[in-house]
């Protein structure tokens, strides 16, 4: 599951921390603090980079994990990816012992099982994190599976970067209402410190206390938010990058002379058509039309698909990926 704020996050690290809920930041240094978690068994769903860097953090701090995909080609390519990940990360931590660094990397992998026996990785979880496709129905379908199945003390998050929490718990059994939340993580997981701790209408403080502290965890900087369009960083991330789409079809600059103008005048280390083109147009797309029609901003203009964006990802131009969006890469 790709989206513009775990991308950006990756790419822009220039996205300071803040909080709804002073009592629930670790602005200022708290990052540090480790904290013990109040999980012991993870269960993962979606073995993508999401997913996976999502099992390769939590099995680093000695959680056990299950990370569950629909077949077994899906959770080999996550292994070997994890592998890799886990292999850079033990060359940096042990950069003179070969030894130190093949016994961190299975040390890290021994701790996770990967399968595709959905209901059986649900069934002893304290935490159970959802991280596929961005697809409300399709999310609406995992929750009922594992409603079915898992215990009721269990925590149940969603990794979603751009739907509302409450629309994909929203069929969700009446008594596990107060444990649905929030854990919106920034892609590459193992690298970025961000984790927006989401609490929804019906998510209780419990809940949320038990999501926050496993954050902490797990070594991220952890920000409380609502459950609103974006959280934090895609609410404010997505108009800035549509408002300077506008400003090249209002004909106000080029898009290179923008992405000059916030690299060098606003000390971004990506203007926001090189953003939009790395993250994906497609993406960017399905995020900005997706609020407009269909959430609290609906009809808002702030956040209406500009024509270009519309044109370039009809033209089947989606950025880097394919090799063309609002730049040619096609090009040496």
């Amino acid at each position: 599951m790709i989206s513009l704020s775990r991308s950006v996050a990756r790419a822009n690290k220039l996205s300071a921390p803040c909080s709804l809920v002073r009592a629930y930041s670790s602005e200022g240094g708290a990052e540090k603090k480790r904290v013990q978690s109040p999980f012991e068994k993870v269960t993962i769903f979606g073995s993508g980079l999401m997913g996976s860097g999502i099992a390769q953090v939590s099995a680093t701090y000695n959680h056990s994990v299950k990370l569950v995909d629909l077949n077994e080609t899906a959770l080999e390519k996550s292994q070997k990816y994890i592998m890799s990940s886990l292999k850079r990360v033990a060359k940096k931590k042990f950069p003179e012992s070969t030894s130190d660094q093949v016994k961190f990397c299975e040390g890290v992998i021994s701790k996770i099982q990967f399968t595709t026996k959905a209901e059986e990785a649900a069934s002893d979880a304290d935490l159970v994190l959802e991280a596929i496709v961005e697809n409300v129905e399709i999310k609406r379908k995992l929750v009922a599976t594992v409603d079915a199945v898992a215990p009721n003390s269990v925590v149940f998050a969603t990794n979603t970067s751009s739907l509302k929490v409450g629309d994909i718990f929203a069929n969700i059994s009446e008594a596990r209402r107060p444990n649905v939340g929030g854990l919106h993580f920034f892609n590459p997981v193992p690298q970025m410190k961000l984790l927006e701790v989401v609490k929804a209408d019906t998510t209780s403080q419990e809940t949320f206390d038990k999501m926050f502290n496993y954050g902490l965890s797990i070594g991220k900087v952890c920000v409380s938010c609502k459950d609103t369009p974006g959280f934090i960083v895609n609410r404010l991330l997505v108009p800035y990058m549509l408002e300077a789409m506008r400003m090249v079809e209002r004909g106000d600059a080029t898009a290179k002379d923008i992405d000059s103008s916030m690299k060098y005048g606003a000390g971004y280390p990506m203007g926001p058509f090189e953003l939009a083109d790395y993250v994906g147009l497609d993406t960017s797309y399905f995020i900005s039309n997706g609020w407009y029609t269909n959430s609290e901003l609906k009809g808002n203009d702030l956040v209406k698909p500009p024509k270009n964006l519309k044109d370039l990802v009809d033209a089947g131009r989606f950025g880097t990926k394919s090799g063309a969006g609002f730049y040619d890469y096609t090009k040496k």
